[in-house]
């Protein structure tokens, strides 16, 4: 049964460039997708590949004198078009309506103002609290994402929380206003595999409390199995796979994709000291792309077509989406035309 809700988040031809000593380059090529209400969507791809660019570009983060959004780029939320949108409207989605969780909290972190300052800074912007209920919000957030001790934490300095905790904190400052959609760019970088497992069962849990969106950027196709309702794969800032979670993991079709999941370690499926299947060559500069598939020198299916004739990104059966000459289940696939397909089921 298909999903007829409809997006809380459209996402069309985003293409955002950026000026450098070389000219302009195109980090993100006409990315499109939907994001619904209460799932999560991961964006997955190898480093470079255009996920924070995309998540900035949403939030409209990244330096305006260096950055070109494409004038028939379209991020629409709550009626609004945040690809042009004003600077002042922009503030009023940040951190109300739109979060995100950057990838190093203890650069996102200001060192010299303690926890609960941080937090009340978003609260006295889009709340009409007064301050001894922005206190108790502070302290209050602190508890829901299980920090111990939160009338104390409240009154430290980031340098004096573990990285787990200081992650904890910048989920806390982003859901302090209960946004309708958190982004949450690499969260569990950096952080040993206890902490991001518990990282990833607090997010699950607030999700189901607060009915919040999550778009998750990574790299760790792990993580997304954990947590994602759909998958979105990209390479060479562009979309070349989206998909349920399952149908990915059990039927990829993209060779890169197929590439990506055949290099995650398998218990009992290696012998110790195999090595593990890897991607032959490097992701190609965004100066010198070819001509035809981005993924044409790296992969093992390449044909002429492959060389001079770039695929275009269609749409198959279950709500899936493909950008190869070659895909493996031989259906017959229409262009989908920049638009989404809503996700198939409920999220799980």
């Amino acid at each position: 049964m298909t999903d007829t809700r409809q997006p809380i988040l459209k996402v069309r031809n985003l293409t955002t460039s950026f000026r450098t000593d070389r000219g302009v380059v195109t980090a993100v090529d006409d990315v499109s997708f939907d994001v619904y209400p209460g799932e999560t969507l991961g964006i997955v791809g190898e480093s470079g590949c255009g996920k924070t660019v995309t998540s900035k570009s949403i939030m409209r983060l990244l330096p305006a004198h260096l950055t070109i959004i494409d004038d028939n780029s379209v991020i629409e939320f709550d009626g609004l078009n945040l690809a042009h949108a004003r600077e002042a409207e922009m503030r009023r989605v940040r951190g109300d309506k739109i979060a995100m969780i950057f990838q190093e909290p203890m650069t996102s972190l200001n060192p010299v103002f303690k926890v609960g300052w941080q937090l009340d800074e978003a609260l006295r912007y889009h709340t009409k609290l007064n301050r001894r209920e922005r206190r108790d919000r502070a302290i209050e957030m602190l508890r829901l994402v299980e920090i111990p001790n939160p009338e104390q934490r409240v009154n430290e300095y980031p340098h004096q929380l573990s990285g787990g905790m200081r992650q904890r904190v910048m989920i806390a400052i982003a859901l302090c206003c209960e946004p309708d959609i958190l982004i949450a760019d690499e969260p569990t970088t950096a952080l040993d595999v206890t902490i991001q497992a518990q990282l990833l069962d607090l997010m699950n849990g607030l999700k189901e409390k607060l009915n919040t969106s999550i778009i998750l950027i990574t790299h760790d196709l792990g993580v997304v199995a954990q947590v994602c309702d759909r998958v979105q794969v990209m390479y060479a800032g562009r979309v070349i796979e989206t998909a349920p979670i399952r149908d990915l993991f059990h039927n990829p079709i993209h060779p890169y994709t197929k590439a990506l999941l055949s290099s995650i370690p398998k218990a009992g499926g290696k012998h110790r000291g195999d090595r593990l299947p890897a991607i032959p060559g490097i992701v190609p500069s965004l100066w010198e792309l070819p001509d035809g598939c981005r993924f044409q020198d790296r992969c093992t299916k390449k044909h002429d077509r492959c060389v001079h004739d770039e695929p275009d990104l269609v749409t198959a059966p279950a709500g899936r989406r493909n950008r190869c000459h070659i895909p493996d289940d031989e259906r017959i696939a229409l262009p989908v035309n920049n638009a989404s397909p809503a996700p198939t089921g409920s999220p799980s």
